[in-house]
């Protein structure tokens, strides 16, 4: 069977519509919704990562919300067999991101355990998108950085992002500012 049919399949047996009605209350801006919990996804990015990029590409096309979600959930289990596909596919994901939860998932998890290796290529790409006409694109600038923030000498180059971020009149991007600023706050 497809892989693609194969996982939605599952999705649709795993689906609640309390989870679904969850969803749609805290993440408003998501689109299609099977309501099929975290952890549900979070066995199944186990169980498909050796689908690898291409299973990545075809779940985050098929525009669903926890199709994108298990998409970064499997990336971020494959990233470290080459991270510079993992990095192109983030910048190409980053331009249709639609909800918050997808953003962080994305930005936070997927990108962690190429933090190190790829510092450079991340801050370069979040000093582009902070510039972004996209609101989730400005946010992504922000979440992507929350791999360094306990780095002490990369917090320059995040509030540098962060105060870019400041007078943003969207609430999501205010809120990852709000986050970012308690975050480095309990840090000192």
């Amino acid at each position: 069977m497809n892989p693609l049919k194969e996982i939605q399949k599952k999705l649709t047996k795993k689906s609640s519509e309390k989870t679904r009605a969850s969803f749609l209350k805290f993440v408003p801006n998501s689109q299609n919704i099977y309501g099929v919990k975290v952890p549900i996804l979070n066995e199944l990015a186990k169980e498909y990562k050796d689908g690898g990029f291409e299973l990545v590409e075809i779940l985050w096309n098929s525009n669903s919300f926890e199709e994108q979600l298990l998409a970064a959930k499997i990336l971020t289990q494959i990233s470290k067999k080459n991270p510079d596909k993992t990095l192109n596919l983030i910048k190409k994901f980053s331009k249709n991101i639609s909800n918050w939860a997808v953003c962080d998932t994305l930005g936070q998890q997927s990108v962690k355990p190429i933090s190190k290796l790829k510092q450079k290529e991340v801050f370069d790409l979040s000093a582009k998108l902070v510039k972004s006409k996209n609101f989730w694109e400005r946010r992504f600038s922000l979440v992507l950085l929350e791999s360094y923030k306990k780095d002490i000498a990369a917090r320059e180059f995040i509030i540098s992002i962060m105060k870019q971020l400041e007078n943003d009149k969207e609430y999501y991007v205010k809120k990852a500012v709000e986050w970012t600023k308690r975050d480095l706050a309990k840090l000192k």
